[in-house]
Parts: C-alpha cells; sequence; structure tokens
C-alpha cells in the first residue's frame, strides 16, 4: 500500500466556523491532518508527498465535474473579496439563493453566497493552495492504483464528499473521492464509491446522480436530523442513466458498531450487483463516539471491523480520507481502520 500526503495542505487553515450561529474554533484544521499522520509513521508506514500539487492533467480532471466558473471562484474569490471596502479577511457568505437562484451574480458576495453552500467554508488567502493539494494527493493515489498498485490511502485535508459540481459545503471544496473515481475510470469502465463517513457524501451524489459508470452508495446519519440535512434519503435512486447507481443507507442518531456493520453489510451487497472493477473508499472516522461532530457511536474496535470487511474487496482500491475531526482517539481509528483493511486484503490476496 502506498500513502500520500503533502504539507501544502496546511495552507488551509481557517481558524474559526459558524456553527448554531456562533463562531466556534474549526475542527478542520491542520492538527487533524497531523494526528492523522502520526497515527501512519507510528504503523512504520511512510507517507510519500505527490510529485507535482498543480499540473494542466489535475485541472483537466477536476473540470470534468466541477464546472470551470465555480473552479475560477475558487482560485480567485479570496483577492477579489479583499478589495471590497470593509471586507473580513475570511470570505464567508451573508446571502444564500435559497429555492434556487435564477441569476449568476458577478459581484463577489453573491457569488460567495452562491458557491459556498453553508457557513463550513471560510476561505483565507492561501486556501486555494492547500484545497488544490488536498486534491493532488488524492490524484497520486487513484495514480499510484492505475499504475499497478493494488490499495493506495490518501491523507487529504480539506475533505471533499461534500463539495458538488457547484458548490463548497462542509469543510469541503474539490471533491476529493470523485477525482479519484475520474482517474479510475480511465482504465476500468465501471468505478464504484463506497462512503462510510457520518455524514452523507451529498456532493459526491450530485457528481454522479445521473451517471450509470460510477456507483455510489453511502451509510450515514440520518440527514433528517443530521448535517446535511437536506441530502442523504434511502429515496434518492439516481436519474437516467444512473437510476439504480446511487444507495443511501441512512442510519439513526446514536447507532454504534453493531448497526453500522448491518448496514455496511447491506451496502456491499448492493456494490456487488453493480459489478465494479475498482473503488474508492470515502473513509470517514468521525463515526466514533468521541468525534466533536458525533452523530454515531462507533468504538474504535468498530473500525478494525470496518477495515475488515472493506479488505476483502478483491479488486483495485483507493482510499480516501473525508472527515474524522481532532481527539486523542483519531489517529488510533484511523490505524484500526488500516490494520484491519491491510490484513483482509492481504489474506484476500493470497487466495
Amino acid at each position: 500500500m502506498q500513502l500520500f500526503y503533502s504539507d501544502s495542505q496546511n495552507a488551509h487553515a481557517p481558524a474559526t466556523f459558524l456553527l448554531k450561529g456562533v463562531p466556534v474554533p474549526s475542527p478542520e484544521r491542520p492538527e487533524r491532518a497531523e494526528r492523522l499522520r502520526d497515527a501512519i509513521r507510528g504503523m512504520g508506514l511512510e507517507l510519500r508527498a505527490p510529485a507535482t500539487l498543480d499540473t494542466p492533467l489535475l485541472r483537466e480532471r477536476l473540470a470534468r465535474f466541477h464546472t470551470p466558473r465555480y473552479l475560477t471562484f475558487l482560485e480567485t474569490i479570496h483577492s477579489r473579496w479583499r478589495q471590497l471596502p470593509g471586507a473580513a479577511e475570511l470570505v464567508a457568505p451573508n446571502v444564500h439563493p435559497c429555492g434556487g437562484g435564477h441569476h449568476y451574480p458577478t459581484h463577489p458576495v453573491g457569488q460567495a453566497g452562491w458557491h459556498l453552500h453553508d457557513m463550513a467554508c471560510p476561505i483565507g488567502a492561501d486556501s486555494f493552495t492547500g484545497i488544490l493539494a488536498s486534491a493532488a494527493t488524492a490524484q497520486a493515489a487513484a495514480q499510484a492504483v492505475l499504475n499497478g498498485e493494488n490499495v493506495a490511502y490518501a491523507l487529504c485535508r480539506p475533505p471533499g464528499h461534500h463539495a458538488g459540481p457547484d458548490r463548497a459545503g462542509g469543510f469541503c471544496f474539490l471533491n476529493n473521492s470523485a477525482l479519484a473515481a475520474t482517474v479510475l475510470r480511465e482504465e476500468h469502465e465501471r468505478v464504484a464509491i463506497v462512503d462510510v463517513d457520518l455524514h452523507h457524501g451529498n456532493g459526491t451524489q450530485d457528481i454522479f446522480y445521473a451517471r450509470g459508470d460510477v456507483w455510489t452508495g453511502s451509510l450515514h446519519a440520518d440527514p433528517s436530523e443530521f448535517y446535511p440535512f437536506f441530502w442523504g434519503g434511502a429515496d434518492e435512486h439516481g436519474i437516467g442513466q444512473g437510476l439504480g447507481t446511487n444507495v443511501n443507507l441512512p442510519l439513526p442518531l446514536g447507532s454504534g458498531g453493531a448497526e453500522f456493520m448491518t448496514a455496511l453489510e447491506t451496502l456491499l451487497e448492493r456494490l456487488a450487483d453493480f459489478d465494479p472493477s475498482a473503488v474508492v473508499v470515502a473513509l470517514g472516522l468521525d463515526a466514533h463516539k468521541d468525534d466533536p461532530l458525533a452523530g454515531l457511536t462507533l468504538e474504535t474496535e468498530d473500525f478494525t471491523r470496518v477495515g475488515e470487511r472493506l479488505g476483502q474487496l478483491s479488486i483495485p482500491v483507493v482510499l480516501v480520507q473525508e472527515g474524522g475531526y481532532p481527539t486523542d482517539s483519531l489517529g488510533h481509528n484511523l490505524a484500526a481502520f488500516l490494520e484491519g483493511f491491510r490484513r483482509s486484503y492481504q489474506m484476500t490476496e493470497g487466495h
């Protein structure tokens, strides 16, 4: 297994975000990656940096599922925002086109409201550098699999699965899991994304909802009572060519490891019906009971079982880090998952 991480991701480091109307310290900060990195090194594993962080190929791949105006917005909004009289240091929206807008604005305030879906995506002066480095890390892991590696892991922050074709949300700006799937599609006819994050991957769902070549499956806390609230229901199956290739398994708030594993088994049964030749695992660790955004109650040992079950996939796998926020358990949760996955995947290879 090759593992990838770029220190340049630390360039994105907003100190706060808005929660229940109150500015609070952001859990999506460099410390998150540092804890995950230390856990990986503690396992005796090596993290390598992507060879490059910004290339025409990366930009072209991102443009296959993000709109050109959105990519331009992410790269240019901070400098344009700071030219506004009285503007804050961080880009943060104060107006949204709720119910659907009919006109795309040219003004930075209007564009911030259009593209930044919620108040968890402030953009600082150097944020785009970190955001692009996160995407480049996912690309490097997927490319390693295309080059013959059976499994690769991308330590990505900011995460990506709430980022849709034209918007950011939930700490996410570029959809790293969608990028990994896009890279895999260059050689694999059918690719799947299995999302085990606490939150529904609404951005990933939006990107592939009308496509039949990329299956998306997610198990998560019930959005009737939990972020992202407006997507993630069991009745969302895809449309057009994508009908039947989107599977959501919402879990009641407070569900633990037993319920999670039962849902995962169901999700993987549905995955087998699709019969992909490569898989992206959107790896969230925020289903742990101690996570600051907790909605489920998994224990660290449950992540070992999740890793073991996903390790039974006998096809190429790209592991893309999504959620999981700073606690004393975070690094242990990643180590538990990776150990379970490696052990199970090696046994599968041995067959």
